[in-house]
């Protein structure tokens, strides 16, 4: 096979702190490799070296070869003509991606006017071909509609309708389906490996996910620390199946807890709880309409218990744990807390009441205010308690939460950009805990995290649900964080709620047919 992209003794520092160090890799034309490792080994930087795109302050050396032409030695109008024509990226998370004033039909026209010498018709229908390529097609999904009124996974693939719109020699897609459910993610998989057979496209697929690229890679390379320490191809990287380099992107079990007693105190209870949403009107003078997002769910939720949520984007968990935290308001039904009503009708009761329930957000990141300390965040929620407290008392309360999350106090004075993604998620939780709650929802809370790091998460939140007796409501789509931390599951599709029951009856036995779906869409490794 020919090659599309080398890459040869590549190496870049920022600030003297060496972030590839003699990165060589090959990209061939029809071929899909794999590059894995975990947060923080250099993946990401590898790819916006490829595409020209690495951040000014940052020193670069050895070469980027594409048609005999050294990338790094480009100025930037040649970078332009490059891009998107040449090389393409898929990024992680399309909703910062792509431009939320701007239709996505208008985005991927943008591309065609950009590289090509067309009207903004020939543009607009050509735009129109690349989405339904990417699996968006204008009967279905009009080019008109903006990011915001898209699901995750329709997101997803507009992103990629407009990195193969030129039809490009290289594709880069980092981490394309770690926000997604396990149907969707199958489904993007599927059409990044047809694009690259329909094309002859050389695919760099970035993930900490073994399981995603097990199901489509040629090749498998490995990096860590800024370095590729493997590179072969994937059969006999998955021959391998006991060595110590594949066990490490392996999802190692998480040992739950079998209580001795019964858990039988209620502590959330939700009551044919239903939520709408109005649609927008056609017209000024045209009636609004309500969509119905949930539909007439009720469970509880006990004293020290995991409750997994799962289903497909879309499917109203999200709407529902914003109506369980009062932030979305309910059509129907009722949510109480200790066998208090929430939200509560006077300001008094609502502070109280929302001291018992916190949540913890799938990117903590955005969740925080990056001009504050780790101190002022972690604190944050103390304004919920009665009694007010002083600066230094708040500092020592956040101190010890922040230990308790297995972090330094040093932590409390530098800002949310100078931890990683599982560090970040740590502070997050530390938060939540911050007024003693007794239930805690985490809205994907592990989703975006590599191996390593989601289970020392998951570890994590199983000691202090012990230590603590808080109730936790984990809402996820990734079946195996569900199955190794949840007690019960419920399994929403629709807004309905279509199957519950203890976890192990669940995967083992599953009743309705979706759930067996879900279950047989999640990825597996496929050991050769």
């Amino acid at each position: 096979m020919t090659d599309a992209i080398r890459l040869d003794n590549l190496s870049l520092s920022i600030g003297g702190a060496q972030i590839l160090d003699g990165v060589t890799l090959s990209l061939r034309e029809g071929e899909i490799t794999g590059l894995i490792g975990r947060s923080g080994s250099g993946k990401s930087m590898t790819a916006l070296a490829m595409m020209g795109l690495s951040p000014r302050a940052t020193q670069l050396s050895g070469k980027i070869i594409m048609d005999g032409e050294n990338i790094l030695a480009m100025r930037e109008r040649a970078l332009c003509a490059l891009r998107g024509r040449k090389v393409a990226m898929v990024f992680q998370e399309p909703m910062t991606a792509l431009n939320p004033l701007q239709t996505i039909g208008a985005q991927v026209a943008e591309v065609f006017q950009t590289h090509e010498k067309i009207s903004r018709a020939e543009a607009q229908k050509k735009a129109e071909t690349a989405l339904a390529r990417a699996g968006l097609p204008p009967e279905e999904v009009s080019p008109a509609k903006r990011p915001h009124e898209l699901s995750g996974g329709q997101r997803q693939r507009a992103v990629i309708a407009i990195a193969i719109a030129m039809k490009p020699k290289v594709l880069i897609a980092d981490e394309p389906t770690t926000a997604l459910d396990v149907t969707t993610q199958a489904e993007i998989l599927d059409l990044l490996k047809s694009l690259v057979k329909e094309d002859g496209t050389a695919l760099l697929l970035i993930t900490h996910d073994l399981a995603v690229v097990s199901h489509i890679a040629d090749r498998i390379a490995v990096m860590d620390h800024g370095r590729i320490i493997a590179e072969e191809a994937a059969n006999d990287f998955y021959a391998h199946a006991h060595s110590a380099l594949a066990r490490d992107f392996i999802p190692a079990r998480v040992r739950r807890e079998a209580s001795a007693a019964p858990k039988t105190e209620s502590v959330l209870k939700a009551e044919n709880i239903s939520c709408d949403y109005v649609n927008r009107r056609p017209s000024l003078f045209a009636e609004p309409s309500l969509f119905r997002a949930v539909h007439n769910v009720d469970f509880d939720i006990m004293k020290g218990e995991t409750l997994g949520l799962v289903g497909e984007s879309g499917c109203g968990k999200s709407t529902l744990a914003k109506a369980l935290l009062g932030l979305h308001p309910l059509a129907e039904g009722r949510a109480a807390i200790g066998g208090e009503s929430f939200p509560a009708r006077d300001k008094a009761s609502m502070r109280r009441l929302r001291r018992k329930i916190q949540i913890v957000f799938q990117d903590p990141y955005s969740s925080f205010n990056p001009r504050q300390r780790i101190a002022d965040i972690v604190a944050e929620p103390l304004h919920l308690i009665d009694a007010p407290l002083t600066r230094m008392q708040k500092r020592e309360r956040a101190a010890a939460l922040i230990e308790s999350v297995g972090l330094n106090e040093e932590a409390l004075d530098k800002y949310p950009h100078a931890f990683s993604g599982g560090q970040r998620q740590r502070i997050a939780i530390a938060r939540a805990l911050a007024t003693d709650p007794d239930v805690v929802i985490l809205d994907e809370a592990t989703s975006a995290l590599d191996i390593g790091s989601r289970n020392r998460i998951l570890d994590l939140l199983q000691s202090l649900s012990a230590s603590r007796g808080v109730s936790l409501l984990f809402i996820t789509h990734d079946l195996s964080v569900i199955h190794d931390i949840a007690d019960r599951v419920l399994v929403m599709k629709n807004g309905h709620i279509v199957e519950r029951g203890e976890t192990g009856r669940i995967f083992a036995a599953p009743e309705n047919d979706y759930t067996r779906r879900l279950i047989a869409a999640a990825p597996v490794i496929k050991w050769r």
